[in-house]
């Protein structure tokens, strides 16, 4: 899970998805399935990504009463995906429950996932969270209590933008995770994202794994975007 580089497999079909990962070969890549792939296609899809030796981060942000999100991770836990995540938003309860569901639902002998919780999304402005969500605090600080809940529930980490991880790590602890999307090469637009940096600067603030979408599955040449990525990713480039 450490210095993890997550493929966002945003795609609306298991057509486009194979299409997208064939050139990769015998690559053993870390995907992220969302809600718009996941509804298509279903479990069916992360049986044949974890049978071509994928790690997979099943991005559903479940967020709903407790008892609603235990079933549902009892039920996801037997996918044998990596990592899910939950919205801090639902508070510490729901948090709670949805480790609980994991942790029953989860083989016996195989490890349960990776659990995190979104604090902010990385499309949301200050303002946006201050007017619409009617959170007065900076964004910083509502990121930074959303990270201190999910601790207290017992969660492994949260999704961050690159900006907010470094605070994370000072103040909640190293070994929490921090995943960040909204990752960008200097030179691209940021299209619908607006906390956005590039694999240097996740790297240099400590993030655990990035979640990088668009700038490889749109890519002219995805595999080669990867591979550069990687690299920043893992300072093999400076």
């Amino acid at each position: 899970m450490k210095n993890s580089l997550i493929i966002a497999l945003d795609f609306p079909g298991r057509t486009e998805v194979n299409a997208f990962l064939d050139p990769f070969g015998t690559e053993k890549l870390f995907v992220k399935v969302g809600m718009e792939l996941f509804y298509q296609e279903g479990p069916v899809l992360i049986a044949g990504l974890k049978e071509r030796g994928f790690e997979v981060f099943l991005d559903l942000k479940l967020h709903d009463i407790p008892n609603t999100v235990k079933s549902a991770m009892k039920g996801l836990a037997r996918l044998g995906c990596d990592l899910v995540n939950v919205h801090a938003a639902g508070g510490r309860a729901m948090m709670e429950a949805a480790l609980e569901g994991l942790e029953q639902g989860t083989p016996a002998g195989t490890k349960r996932p990776h659990c995190i919780a979104v604090t902010q999304l990385t499309s949301t402005s200050e303002q946006q969270m201050q007017e619409e969500q009617l959170i007065g605090v900076p964004l910083e600080g509502s990121v930074l209590h959303y990270a201190q809940l999910a601790k207290a529930a017992g969660l492994d980490g949260v999704v961050c933008s690159p900006q907010e991880a470094g605070m994370i790590r000072t103040e909640v602890g190293s070994g929490f995770l921090t995943v960040t999307p909204g990752i960008r090469l200097a030179a691209e637009a940021t299209q619908d994202q607006k906390r956005v940096a590039t694999p240097q600067f996740a790297r240099e603030a400590g993030v655990s794994a990035i979640v990088v979408g668009r700038p490889i599955t749109r890519a002219e040449q995805p595999v080669e975007s990867y591979q550069t990525i990687k690299s920043l990713w893992e300072g093999a480039i400076v």
